[in-house]
């Protein structure tokens, strides 16, 4: 039996697996995100580790049974958290989270002082990411950071809680800006720009590695055996890969989830920092990933469903489906930047904006227009993607809280003109890849423990209408660059 811990945005689930890869039990806890100021965006880590309590609790009471059969936890999480400890491990601060857009300035600070940072990083700097938020911390509370002896990410507070040990894995890692993702270690260069040394960082163990062990008065209040392993974990994005069995080169998913994210897996480093796509470590040894981020994804409908006063997202997808395929081109066109934006454009300033509105346009056509807009910014993110003549892109799965809408994943195939493929059990996502990775760590083989979940369906491109989705996607693409600078 194996636990997985997935430390999300808004929730914290817990999943038990079982040897034979059934999912045993389920528990969740929701989480809530403090904005305190414009683009700031942050969590005080004593609510996850309430969270973490809570799920520990819920399952010793429903799978009371299945707990001392675990022998190992793995971990997965939001990403780029900046998590400040002083030097006996306390919280200095709340955390600062992925979608915290307070650190512009200090991007371009960081990309002044390192012109090698695409190279060594794999990725742009932008606010989403943990280096340029311990710039903002050294500029803005330099108190704090002062006091500060160690940097964490969310997760791996979580493992330094359950364990006492500080330690990371590559995968979340390669998400600081602070490591050279090809070398798979810290760089010095990196951590020099930002003020920090390799003391402040945590050891380094690949994802499916062990990493700690469970601290025996943990282990006891919980109903677990002493000596459970913790694996290194993933990063969320490529715990849901490992979740849905998808680590070989060319294997990837779109995932419709509060920001939007194109992943495919790699077996070399492959960056292009120039359009914003992230080169990143996958969760196993050998293996990197290349991933697109949109910021305002299905959070993106959720915002229209409550604006526009329709009953919830799926009454909104339903106003959309609704529109003909020969009436989407008089609709409006939407701008998804809700909360700015990553790939392609790494803009942090970017907003949102529905364009061409007339007399005749109703509900039905704005919430076709918001669907179809962060559609397009998905494929914005999936023209990033540079995979070699030798690996060819072999599937693409579609995961997260939108791929429930089968309408909406046609739509996104025939705009991708790629099938994708709905697997089962993929709402799992990032808890489900803790477990395996766990699985892993305990001995278990790639082969045997990173399968592909039973498929649902296949959804295939038409080509009916794939010309309009063309002419109105180049529209969307030009009313951005019209707007670019005025969003300053």
């Amino acid at each position: 039996m194996y636990l997985g811990l997935d430390l999300g945005t808004s929730e914290l689930k817990a999943l038990l697996l079982a040897d034979d890869h059934r999912i045993v039990g389920v528990a969740r806890a929701p989480l809530t995100v403090d904005r305190p100021q414009p683009l700031w965006s942050e969590q005080a880590p004593a609510q996850w580790w309430q969270a973490l309590e809570a799920v520990m609790a819920e399952l010793r009471t429903t799978h009371a049974e299945a707990l001392p059969q675990v022998r190992a936890i793995g971990l997965s999480g939001q990403m780029h958290g900046a998590t400040l400890l002083d030097a006996v491990g306390e919280v200095l601060r709340p955390a600062i989270l992925w979608n915290d857009g307070r650190s512009g300035a200090q991007c371009e600070a960081l990309t002044r002082a390192v012109p090698r940072l695409g190279e060594i990083a794999g990725n742009l700097a932008m606010p989403g990411f943990t280096a340029p938020k311990l710039l903002w911390v050294r500029e803005h509370e330099p108190e704090v950071f002062a006091r500060m002896a160690r940097v964490l990410l969310p997760k791996d507070w979580l493992r330094f809680m359950l364990s006492g040990e500080a330690v990371s894995e590559m995968s979340d890692a390669a998400g600081t800006l602070w490591l050279d993702v090809g070398a798979r270690d810290w760089s010095d260069e990196l951590l020099a720009a930002t003020g920090l040394t390799r003391a402040h960082m945590p050891r380094l163990v690949e994802g499916s590695e062990v990493s700690a062990l469970l601290k025996p008065k943990l282990a006891a209040r919980w109903g677990l055996r002493e000596g459970v392993k913790i694996a290194g974990g993933a990063g969320d994005n490529a715990a849901s890969a490992v979740g849905m069995g998808l680590v070989e080169p060319g294997q990837g998913f779109v995932s419709l989830g509060t920001s939007g994210v194109v992943f495919v897996s790699t077996d070399r480093f492959l960056p292009n920092p120039a359009q914003a796509m992230h080169a990143f470590c996958h969760a196993l040894p050998k293996r990197w990933h290349q991933m697109s981020v949109m910021l305002s994804a299905a959070s993106a409908v959720s915002w229209a469903a409550k604006t526009f006063k329709f009953v919830d997202e799926a009454a909104l997808l339903e106003a959309a489906a609704s529109v003909a395929l020969a009436d989407r081109g008089r609709c409006p066109l939407f701008l998804p930047y809700l909360s700015g934006e990553r790939s392609p454009h790494n803009n942090p300033n970017a907003q949102g904006v529905l364009f061409g509105l007339t007399h005749a346009h109703g509900p039905a056509e704005i919430a076709y227009a918001v669907v179809e807009g962060v559609s397009f910014g998905l494929r914005d993110g999936f023209d990033t993607l540079r995979l070699p003549v030798d690996m060819p892109l072999r599937e693409v799965a579609l995961v997260g809280g939108g791929a429930r809408s089968i309408w909406w994943g046609q739509l996104l195939a025939d705009i991708f003109q790629v099938p994708l493929t709905l697997y089962a059990g993929s709402e799992t996502g990032g808890a489900l890849g803790a477990a395996r990775l766990a699985w892993l760590a305990d001995g278990g083989a790639v082969a045997e423990v990173c399968t592909l979940p039973p498929v649902k369906q296949t959804l295939t491109p038409s080509s009916e209408g794939a010309g309009a989705h063309k002419t109105r996607h180049a529209r969307f693409q030009v009313l951005y660059m019209a707007l670019r600078d005025q969003f300053r």
